[in-house]
């Protein structure tokens, strides 16, 4: 018997010893391939982020205002890890980026995002919510994972952006053999003989690739815009050939787009046009070809456009112009915009390329606050209408339950982790979301906090099941039980929650709460984890 105990000991010290080691940077780095930085020391993308930072500087100047000073790194990541994987870094991350040479960290925690498999996941879904939305689609002829899977593949593969588009509007097969096609088979209507929805199309061609709300002149021409209905049709019949076969989406040579008179009840043959630019339209390839052809083309500077809106919006969580899908043509937009868009489509459409710029540019790494060694330093809206400052904005819901999971490990959840980690993460993001809500495709649109939300962060299963005492699963008792002193304790759930060390009088308060009490640290780490969980500072992008 006395064999076995000492066995289970045995065993119980070294699962400590293993938890303790996420307490101190003695873990081997965490594998990050440097190779996709390459481009920051092209000389053609310094002149652009020079030209990008100069271009913020002397708007500021002529303002007359005062830009928030830099940010913390601890914070620049954060923003960087939210935005591009949806979650916040592990403590095991913070360990390792902080044994990094100064002068190298940023880079080489970009180099970790574009190498893991939770940003192409998570900037997929982003995207396929633009593109194909967040429903169902028709039974058996689309298949949603299937389609955000591929797109994940290709943006590991960093495809280019145009490749990626062309692909979605002008592919022929089946939805299953070749995912790009969901794009088109989502709008198809059971039973419909007429396949895809030309007009269901146009719209999300039209908001998705090139930031146009055409599909509001459907009905009628646009009042307020320069769109006709003509526009809109025109734009239709480019999809009136494609139609669903036995082989999938093929072509129809034949076909033709025909639209009913609501009054008549006749139908009238629309000759495909595009609204703008038809000189950029190839002479030669099928309908749908020439359309992808025309959208993606380095000239029409409105795709290009779309994309840095797009891009903007989830590294800012606010884009250069609102909404995110409707930039008029005639729009006077910040010189910003044009900077990046002209490089986006003079360097091959990399979408690698455009975060890096956005991610190196001084705005990007601007605080959320004034100067506090200026006590005159105010923020004004002058400041947030010229990117003068960093914008505060509410995490998205999927962000915020990605934040508790990681936040309750001391380890990083990844592709790597155990099957039983990534599974109970699943758990918590599908139920979280169903009870928090999701924004489906409006999920870019600001969206104001409600009741329901507070009471799940406060009374919730998913924050009590991730904060209270379990020293297997929850990093709040491991730090409880590991943590040498009550100052180490504090500062390891600031590290693992807000992704910043305390501040002396956040130290000394809770240090001092910790103490208190029965001798019970795991219930006091634990109420910590909740208040922390529960504190604005959480929810919100800053």
């Amino acid at each position: 018997m006395w064999k076995r105990n000492l066995l289970f000991a045995l065993v119980a010290a070294a699962g400590l010893l293993a938890l303790a080691g996420s307490l101190a940077p003695t873990r081997p780095p965490l594998p990050r391939d440097g190779a996709p930085l390459a481009a920051q020391q092209d000389v053609a993308f310094r002149t652009t982020l020079t030209r990008l930072n100069q271009a913020f500087r002397e708007a500021w100047q002529q303002a007359g205002i005062k830009p928030a000073p830099r940010a913390d790194e601890l914070t620049v990541i954060r923003r960087l890890s939210l935005a591009l994987e949806g979650t916040i870094p592990s403590l095991e991350e913070l360990r390792q980026f902080e044994e990094r040479p100064a002068q190298d960290r940023l880079n080489w925690w970009l180099a970790g995002i574009f190498a893991d498999v939770r940003h192409h996941d998570y900037l997929a879904e982003r995207l396929a919510r633009a593109y194909v939305g967040t429903k169902g689609g028709p039974f058996v002829l689309y298949r949603r994972r299937r389609f955000v899977s591929w797109l994940a593949d290709e943006l590991a593969a960093n495809r280019p952006y145009d490749q990626l588009v062309r692909r979605l509007i002008a592919s022929n097969g089946l939805w299953t053999s070749t995912p790009a096609v969901n794009f088109l088979t989502v709008t198809i209507v059971p039973d419909n003989e007429q396949g895809v929805n030309e007009r269901e199309l146009a719209a999300r061609v039209a908001r998705a690739f090139l930031a146009k709300r055409i599909d509001c002149a459907e009905c009628h021409d646009h009042p307020f815009d320069r769109w006709k209905q003509a526009d809109f049709e025109g734009l239709a019949a480019f999809f009136g050939q494609a139609e669903n076969s036995l082989r999938g989406i093929q072509d129809d040579p034949k076909a033709v787009f025909e639209v009913e008179e609501p009054e008549t009840k006749s139908r009238r043959r629309v000759e495909p046009r595009v609204p703008y630019r038809a000189e950029l339209v190839p002479a030669e390839g099928t309908l749908r070809e020439r359309l992808a052809g025309w959208v993606t083309h380095p000239q029409n500077k409105e795709f290009s456009r779309a994309i840095v809106n797009r891009v903007w919006n989830l590294m800012f969580g606010r884009p250069l112009v609102e909404p995110v899908d409707d930039v008029r043509l005639d729009q006077q937009v910040l010189p910003a915009m044009d900077i990046l868009a002209e490089d986006f489509a003079q360097h091959g459409f990399n979408l690698r390329r455009l975060i890096l710029l956005i991610a190196a540019s001084e705005v990007f790494q601007l605080d959320s606050r004034s100067d506090p060694a200026d006590p005159a330093h105010q923020i004004t809206p002058e400041h947030e209408a010229l990117w003068a400052v960093f914008p505060i904005t509410r995490l998205r819901p999927e962000q915020v339950v990605g934040a508790i999971s990681q936040a309750s490990r001391l380890e990083t959840i990844s592709s790597q982790s155990h099957i039983l980690v990534k599974l109970k993460r699943l758990a918590d993001q599908q139920g979280f979301l169903q009870r928090y809500g999701d924004a489906g495709e409006e999920e870019l649109e600001p969206h104001g906090g409600t009741i329901p939300q507070r009471l799940l962060m406060m009374n919730g299963e998913i924050v009590r099941d991730n904060t209270r005492e379990n020293l297997l699963a929850n990093a709040a008792t491991q730090i409880a039980v590991l943590a040498s002193k009550p100052q180490r304790a504090v500062e390891t759930a600031f590290l693992c929650v807000l992704t910043r060390r305390p501040t002396p009088e956040e130290f000394e308060h809770f240090s001092a709460r910790l103490r208190q009490g029965d001798g019970n640290m795991a219930a006091r780490m634990e109420d910590l984890y909740w208040a922390l969980f529960n504190c604005s500072e959480f929810s919100w992008n800053h």
